[in-house]
């Protein structure tokens, strides 16, 4: 296992956001497993549409696990074929892509920072000192959303990106999910669920990690928004591993399943979700989201802002290696965007 001592970020290497102006530098993640479910209690006697949903949800699930014995192998196999298809004549110098400077998620914080704490997911005081020995300290807003909770809309920028990675993380690390404790990670832990960047390197909770995960239903699903969440979850890359977000081994991965488990909460459909995961990894990984965003405006001459979410974050071009396709492509191509380079960390 990898080091996996917290390592405070600094603003530059800090994430961005997604929404409507130009966007700056992000942290990193890397890759590992999980642990087994909580039991639940006896189910009432369910009609057919409601067991049909819950089959639904179970096969959803059962479709990840099996991504364990093909996933990573076709990602490798057929990525690079894939971004080496896109066209390589006609191609024009065009101006390097701007990311947005902020986006809006559709949802609220509500009480979601009091729930952290209160089930152990966050040390206050260790979260603070976190920011505090980063030289970026928490702002007031930010510490009312941890403490008291709040009605405003999550915006990412570039300022609050980093605060929004671990927000999140503690969210999908901590909340109740069958995508926890019965899927990649479970399956992949060798009886050890502490073994993943995302779990070992969590060092700022109240609890042991291995107390806290799935462990509080902080953010409820319904059977029907779990089926939705592990369809997205499993298309959903990032580029620092070829493991989608059904498997959350690292920081961003985790990050990734929190909002995405509280937009599926909020009623969010399929559509809405794969954009917020296009925006958020934009913050979270904005050089290499630069260069993607490159890629799609030089191969099929659309910008960010155009580009499909399912492809902008899907495994040819959004996982490690459909990333370094598209990294080799651009080179080839002469198109490599002098984008800022930035550190990517798996830890707070």
């Amino acid at each position: 296992m990898e080091n996996l001592t917290p390592q405070p970020e600094t603003p530059a290497d800090m994430p961005v956001s997604p929404k409507a102006v130009p966007a700056e530098t992000p942290p990193a993640a890397v890759t590992e497993p999980e642990m087994p479910a909580q039991p639940l209690p006896p189910p009432p006697r369910l009609s057919l549409k409601a067991k049909a949903v819950i089959l639904l949800a179970t096969y959803a699930v059962g479709l990840l696990s099996g991504f364990l014995v093909w996933g990573l192998r076709s990602v490798e196999q057929n990525t690079s074929a894939a971004v080496a298809a896109a066209p390589t004549v006609a191609l024009t110098a065009t101006p390097v892509p701007v990311l947005p400077a902020e986006y809006a998620l559709p949802v609220s914080f509500g009480d979601l920072g009091p729930k952290l704490i209160e089930a152990g997911a966050i040390d206050y005081e260790k979260f603070i000192q976190v920011y505090q020995r980063s030289g970026n300290p928490l702002s007031d807003e930010q510490l009312t959303i941890l403490s008291k909770g709040s009605d405003a809309p999550i915006v990412f920028n570039r300022h609050n990106a980093y605060f929004l990675l671990n927000f999140f993380w503690a969210v999908g690390l901590t909340n109740q999910s069958s995508l926890l404790t019965d899927g990649p990670m479970v399956q992949n832990s060798g009886g050890n669920v502490a073994r993943f960047a995302s779990t070992g390197g969590w060092t700022i909770g109240a609890k042991p990690v291995t107390e806290l995960y799935a462990s509080a239903p902080i953010v409820p699903l319904t059977p029907e928004q779990t089926g939705i969440l592990a369809a997205v979850a499993s298309a959903v890359y990032r580029p620092c591993c070829n493991n989608p977000t059904a498997f959350p081994d690292c920081n961003h991965g985790m990050a990734m399943l929190g909002m995405l488990e509280l937009l599926a909460a909020n009623g969010a459909t399929e559509d809405e979700m794969f954009e917020a995961a296009k925006y958020a990894n934009a913050f979270w990984f904005p050089q290499q989201s630069e260069e993607i965003a490159t890629f799609f405006r030089n191969a099929k001459n659309v910008t960010f802002e155009q580009a499909d979410a399912r492809d902008f974050v899907g495994p040819y071009v959004a996982s490690s290696s459909g990333f370094q396709a598209v990294h080799q492509w651009l080179t080839e191509n002469n198109l490599l965007p002098q984008a800022p380079s930035s550190g990517n960390s798996c830890g707070v």
